[in-house]
């Protein structure tokens, strides 16, 4: 194999293990005399130890040493999601073949035979960092394109949303600022024990992505209903409430395409049951309490907030004081009593939040 030069840097960190101090004082001192920054370890612990504390770029590890062999020390690095990509190049005096396979099965990409020839260690280091490297170039190409794609759609989506939210021109930013609500409310929920499991950085993600959809079933509502300048009669107003059917349908005809895609899941999610109340009496399917999925909870006082604050076409914006006191009279019926705990807490933070 041909090195590109620019592909393997000289100051390369390499980790070198080996219980023998004079295998160690060999390769260090071989290494250096490349441009290789050498450190060598006597052992598996030291080795762990000297790894997490700054990362190499390849280690050369031994096999058998006392308290820790060469196969578990690499097992162990393996598992660690910080050094499992580090190459490890096993170099021993065991010859057999099932010590080999060993190694491979240990997670070693390579194994030196001693007593190694140093022409032969370093065309492997130089292989091997050479590898590495162009595998993390293509990895951060792929994460570069990955994540210009992810933004690319979640820009579609958000203006998919705002087509069908532009239709009531009193809205303003409401989209923007449920978003930033959502999140917020996760972020503080996943501080409550009863939370710790359901919610994390991905779902704190996911709600901010997915709560611009909770309203996308409206664009099949007619105008003559959803512009409607004054009270609903009781016939409209179950036309009104279809728009959750309506926006779950269209997005789950998207997962059938899609399916297992969590983004749509919680999208469907909060879209169908966003006006479904703690005790029983919302909209669409009447589930009660925790049957309620949490992102639909979550968007739930967040969309309440937000509507009552706003102005409409059937209605003045209400003060944030007056909009907090409607909202605290509905815990344990409207709301999840947890989530009006965290509103509390927040109170203040929604006041800036909704005027910026």
């Amino acid at each position: 194999m041909k090195i590109n030069a620019s592909l393997v840097n000289h100051d390369s960190n390499i980790l070198i293990v080996d219980d023998t101090v004079e295998n160690l004082t060999l390769l260090a001192r071989m290494l250096k005399d490349c441009g290789y920054i050498a450190r060598p370890v006597p052992n598996g612990r030291l080795a762990l130890q000297a790894a997490r504390g700054e990362k190499p770029d390849l280690i050369l590890l031994d096999i058998t040493m006392p308290e820790m062999d060469g196969f578990e020390v690499c097992r162990q690095m393996k598992k660690d999601p910080i050094l499992r990509d580090i190459p490890v190049l096993f170099i021993s005096a065991l010859t057999q073949t099932i010590e080999k396979v060993k190694a491979f099965e240990a997670g070693g990409v390579d194994y030196i035979s001693k007593p190694f020839q140093f022409e032969e260690v370093k065309a492997r280091v130089e292989t091997h960092l050479h590898l590495h490297k162009l595998q993390l170039s293509l990895e951060d190409q792929v994460e570069r394109q990955v994540k210009e794609i992810v933004e690319l759609q979640m820009g579609m989506i958000f203006g998919l949303a705002k087509l069908a939210e532009a239709r009531d021109s009193d809205t303003g930013r409401h989209l923007e600022r449920i978003q930033i609500l959502c999140r917020r409310f996760s972020e503080e929920l996943r501080k409550n024990p009863r939370f710790a499991d359901q919610i994390d950085d991905q779902f704190c993600d996911m709600i901010f992505h997915a709560s611009p959809l909770h309203d996308i079933g409206k664009v099949a509502i007619e105008d003559c209903i959803l512009l409607k300048p004054g009270e609903l009669t009781a016939e409209e107003f179950e036309k009104m409430k279809l728009h959750t059917i309506i926006g779950a349908s269209t997005l789950e005809e998207v997962q059938n395409r899609f399916p297992n895609n969590d983004f749509l899941n919680m999208g469907i999610q909060i879209a169908r049951w966003h006006h479904e109340k703690w005790n029983g009496s919302g909209y669409p399917d009447g589930l009660i309490g925790e049957m309620i999925p949490l992102c639909a909870r979550i968007m739930a006082i967040v969309d309440v907030y937000d509507a009552v604050r706003s102005k409409r076409v059937y209605k003045d914006p209400i003060p944030h004081e007056e909009a907090c006191k409607i909202i605290l009279r509905e815990r344990g019926t409207h709301f999840d009593p947890a989530i009006i705990d965290v509103f509390v807490q927040l109170q203040d933070e929604l006041e800036h939040i909704w005027r910026n």
